[in-house]
């Protein structure tokens, strides 16, 4: 049976540069789509709301992106005011300096932070494979798992590379169905993104979200 992608999907704009047209256009194809959320920074919040606010398109805001250096108070700040202008699900970036330091209460502690200030609504974290070992992959997904997230996810989509079936495989085998995963960066092709969830993921973060539903080429670069 052919799966259906759209509800897998946060269609995703978090280039700098990206408009009011570009948020609109965004917006408009979810809707036309049906997609799981769009995946927008904060400052587009508010205005993503109303226009979706006639479908079942959810919003995710990213918090600390794409560096997840700033401090646990900041990240949890900007939840709480991502959360009141209307985001349903938070991607939130790991302290990936402070895990390669093992200070594993300070990545905990940023994590139970972030899910305090968000309540119900789903966090994710993004971990930067890219950036860690197959080790660090493991205990960032354990410490998730720990502070209660709801998902652990592969990349920003903005460093060297994306998500990458052995990651996601691995990273589903360790949080087994204590939390689920989310793959992004460099999920462009329907192929791509049957692949991801073969290896375990149920969500995909793309801008390709159109083009793989329609089974095109995408020369998207997230």
């Amino acid at each position: 049976m052919e799966i259906k992608l759209n509800k897998y999907i946060d269609h995703t704009l978090l280039k700098p540069e990206a408009t009011k047209q570009d948020i609109i256009n965004l917006c408009n194809q979810a809707k036309e789509y049906d997609f799981a959320t769009i995946c927008v920074n904060t400052c587009w919040t508010s205005f993503c709301k109303e226009l979706l606010k006639d479908s079942n398109v959810g919003i995710t805001n990213v918090v600390g992106f794409p560096l997840g250096a700033c401090l646990t108070e900041v990240k949890a700040f900007e939840v709480k005011k991502a959360i009141e202008n209307g985001a349903d699900e938070i991607d939130m970036v790991l302290n990936v300096g402070a895990l390669k330091d093992e200070n594993y209460d300070l990545v905990l502690n940023d994590m139970k932070e972030v899910k305090k200030a968000a309540g119900d609504h789903v966090v994710k974290v993004i971990l930067e494979n890219c950036l860690l070992t197959r080790e660090e992959i493991i205990k960032a997904c354990e410490l998730a798992v720990e502070a209660g997230l709801e998902f652990v996810k592969t990349s920003t989509g903005f460093n060297k590379s994306g998500a990458t079936v052995e990651d996601v495989k691995l990273m589903s085998e360790v949080v087994k169905n204590k939390a689920q995963v989310k793959a992004a960066g460099g999920v462009r092709t329907y192929e791509d993104a049957i692949e991801m969830i073969n290896a375990g993921a149920t969500r995909l973060g793309t801008s390709g979200g159109v083009n793989i539903v329609n089974k095109k080429e995408n020369n998207s670069s997230y």
